[in-house]
């Protein structure tokens, strides 16, 4: 999408001296500076292709007869802000998350593509890097750093070292995504260490996750050359890892917001700022519909004290300095690439203008750009890979007519706990019991074709559902399946095997509310506005229904995750994550 400056010097060296003109000036620019922290009145940017060429008082001498001059008339100009990590692998294809994202300013998206690398591998990486070329917005991508979460339990799919050698030298994929088990880090995992030696001997970034890390195991995982973070929920956490030379991601988005426990901390420490961002780790479409994107965060933070240059500084400069960008990136200044935001005043942060690489895509708040048709390869919809289900396939027998089940306890909609029950079982079969608000939950291996599968118990739901069911789970992607009744689990199940993917509401037989994934059964191939519709009517039709949860799409989606406590649930079985042990489901 743009071109390098290494061949760019000779006509910027030119329109700058006013010996070559340039195709657009921009005049009357509020310029905000993010080298000097001040607000630069009457300032004239000229671009050129799609670089910066010059900023100062007067660009007149690089007006040419084909130079598009476009008054700003007084208004605020910044660069562009990034999101320097998240994941674009959920809910919309990248072209349909682009266009909300350029909306709220954000031009550059720094991706981990980690649950279609678990779906598909290295070619699933290679198609995913198809979807974010030739957009107008610029997506960087990061080989996924955390796959498997644990050998012992999962069956995701991974990259190889020499395949990860080989991702890395695509322009667009810039390091290793957030390695989120450190344990194997502190423990020298030998295929862990080696993947972040071939990162540091490449000179590329490699994103961290500390969660739950200090002392000496955050040492050491720093000392591995892991060098940003995203999961400090507080102040303290965040100062513990600027001290050992950290950068922080803080993170406000649908998972976890974290911005108000952290500014005003920071305000009132005095704490540099230079080594502090924004991200979001991933946004449903209600949530940048409602509040934004990064755009979000930079409001929030101004309204808990920060100052709106150095919130915008967070938002644009130190995401490329972090990602050794600099040079390109991050700021309005001769050389960079023309990513420029345009907005009416310093309270909103709406763009009203946004240009990438000096091509207007946002205008007037409504996205215009051209945006071609994606090609998805066949394959890729075709990932459910499992024979239609009867009620019989989610029985659990026992000779017994009563046993204590081991259940997985909901303590909210991604945090477990190990619960037990009592239950009851007819003709040689243990039942759920809405009674006790216990229900069945089932994972199978939807990705391999295998037959591989577990049920157990799942307790504090809440809903008067028969079924919920979806094909999109951190990060291992099963079939996650949890009912009241074994006949709406399998019409549940049932539904997405059909569909080849998504996420679906049962009751009584009848499907309440549907949410089709149908790339990789992650992704919904719709529009960003269909998606945001069905993804509303799942949660609504559980939460209508009793749910006790405000985002009950979150519990299928991290039952199986193998980073938090306490027990999870996957298609190899129901695991207690602290003790790497299996349970049963019943004593």
């Amino acid at each position: 999408m743009d071109s390098s400056l290494a061949h760019s010097i000779n006509s910027l060296n030119s329109v700058a001296l006013g010996e070559k003109k340039s195709d657009i000036i921009l005049k009357n620019c509020n310029l905000l500076s993010v080298y000097t922290r001040e607000i630069i009145p009457k300032i004239q940017i000229a671009i050129i292709n799609d670089r910066i060429a010059y900023v100062g008082l007067d660009a007149s001498h690089t007006i040419g007869s084909k130079t598009k001059v476009i008054d700003i008339e007084d208004k605020f100009v910044s660069p562009g802000f990034a999101d320097p990590h998240l994941h674009i692998d959920q809910f919309v294809l990248p072209s349909e998350f682009a266009k909300q994202a350029l909306l709220c300013g954000v031009t550059s998206l720094f991706s981990d593509p980690i649950d279609v690398v678990s779906i598909g591998g290295y070619k699933g990486f290679q198609e995913f890097l198809k979807l974010g070329e030739n957009l107008p917005i610029r997506i960087f991508q990061v080989v996924p750093g955390g796959l498997p979460v644990d050998a012992k339990f999962s069956n995701t799919k991974s990259l190889t070292p020499f395949q990860e050698k080989s991702a890395i030298k695509h322009p667009h994929v810039i390091g290793m995504g957030e390695v989120f088990s450190w344990t194997k880090v502190i423990l020298r995992e030998p295929k862990t260490m080696k993947s972040l030696s071939t990162m540091l001997e490449c000179d590329c970034i490699i994103n961290g996750h500390t969660a739950g890390a200090s002392d000496k195991k955050l040492n050491a995982y720093v000392s591995s050359g892991i060098l940003s973070c995203h999961e400090p929920i507080n102040f303290d956490q965040v100062l513990e890892r600027l001290r050992l030379g950290m950068w922080i991601m803080i993170r406000e988005g649908s998972i976890r917001r974290d911005l108000k426990e952290i500014i005003p901390r920071v305000l009132s420490h005095g704490t540099y700022l230079n080594r502090l961002m924004f991200c979001s780790d991933g946004l449903d479409p209600l949530d940048i519909s409602k509040f934004g994107h990064i755009d979000y965060c930079i409001r929030e933070s101004i309204k808990l004290g920060l100052d709106p240059i150095d919130a915008v500084t967070m938002a644009s400069k130190n995401n490329f300095d972090y990602y050794n960008m600099g040079k390109d990136l991050g700021g309005i200044a001769p050389g960079k690439l023309a990513d420029i935001l345009v907005f009416d005043n310093l309270k909103s942060f709406k763009p009203k203008h946004v240009f990438v690489g000096g091509k207007l895509v946002v205008s007037n708040g409504i996205f215009i750009a051209p945006m071609k048709k994606n090609i998805i390869s066949p394959w890729i919809k075709k990932t459910v890979k499992l024979k239609k289900f009867s009620k019989n396939d989610f029985l659990i027998k026992s000779k017994k007519n009563n046993v204590v089940a081991n259940t997985i306890f909901m303590q909210n909609e991604i945090i477990t706990k190990l619960g037990s029950s009592e239950l009851y079982s007819k003709d040689g079969h243990i039942s759920a019991s809405l009674d006790s608000d216990v229900w069945k939950v089932a994972a199978f291996d939807r990705i391999h074709g295998t037959n591989k599968h577990s049920i157990g118990f799942l307790e504090n739901f809440g809903a008067d559902i028969g079924a919920f069911a979806s094909t999109w789970s951190f990060h291992e992607n099963n079939l996650i399946v949890l009912g009241s009744n074994d006949s709406d689990m399998a019409v549940a199940s049932n539904h997405l095997i059909k569909n080849q993917g998504g996420l679906v509401v049962v009751k009584s037989g009848k499907i309440l509310a549907s949410l089709p994934l149908q790339f990789g059964g992650i992704i919904s191939t719709d529009s960003f506005e269909t998606v945001s519709s069905n993804f509303e009517k799942i949660n609504n039709a559980i939460i209508d229904l009793g749910c006790k949860f405000t985002r009950p799409h979150l519990i299928p989606l991290f039952l199986p995750f193998l980073a938090l406590p306490s027990v999870r649930i996957l298609a190899s079985g129901i695991v207690d994550v602290k003790k790497r042990s299996y349970i049963s489901p019943i004593n």
